[in-house]
């Protein structure tokens, strides 16, 4: 994988799907499939939470995802667990604060990897860039049941103060995001929008994707 400029990484986290095999309301590979077909830019495979799966089932599952993302172009990352990243030869890792540092991953992987921070906070922001991180995800913007560890809401206040503190690492909200909140996301400084259930649990999962990605241009 070639280096990644800033601006590719903008266009990258345009519309950002998570996913692992406990969201889906279709089987993960379909799920996947349908919204890359919607307009997502970049997958994060992310297998947490009750029943979810584990060692060859979930590596098996990740890699199938994998080949998906690659006959279509798309940027796959792993969500924290940095050994099935590089064991898959994935195209990059995602980590929160209480996760391996940017840093030291970054000297795991390579490089020429893509590395994303989840930041909660001007100084966690400041931390994550000297760590060598090339995106943040920041959130939760808004209310979310989809992750169990979320912390509190914040509303598009941190992402603003980023952007007023004149940082340009590439952003990314997540948490609670629909289309009909998109604009607002984006409108605070945000390059993108990252979402799980409201595209893995839509009914018809193409056109949910179609309408969040149209709701980032307006």
């Amino acid at each position: 994988m070639k280096q990644i400029t800033t601006e590719d990484m903008r266009r990258m986290l345009k519309l950002y799907f998570i996913m692992g095999s406990v969201n889906c309301r279709l089987s993960p590979e379909e799920t996947l499939t349908q919204a890359i077909a919607g307009g997502i830019t970049i997958f994060q495979f992310r297998e947490k939470g009750p029943g979810a799966l584990r060692g060859n089932a979930a590596y098996d599952l990740a890699r199938q995802l994998q080949d998906i993302c690659r006959e279509h172009g798309i940027p796959f990352i792993v969500n924290d667990d940095v050994e099935l990243a590089i064991a898959l030869d994935a195209d990059g890792v995602h980590v929160g604060q209480e996760d391996e540092p940017a840093g030291s991953i970054r000297q795991r992987i390579g490089a020429h990897k893509i590395v994303g921070v989840s930041a909660h906070s001007l100084a966690e922001a400041q931390q994550a860039i000297a760590d060598g991180a090339d995106y943040l995800g920041i959130g939760p913007v808004y209310p979310t049941s989809s992750k169990d560890d979320a912390r509190a809401v914040q509303g598009t206040q941190v992402i603003e103060q980023l952007r007023s503190s004149r940082l340009t690492i590439p952003l990314v909200g997540i948490g609670g995001i629909t289309t009909v909140n998109v604009p607002a996301v984006i409108q605070a400084g945000a390059d993108g929008v990252s979402v799980i259930s409201a595209i893995a649990a839509a009914g018809d999962i193409r056109a949910a994707a179609q309408q969040l990605l149209q709701a980032t241009l307006m």
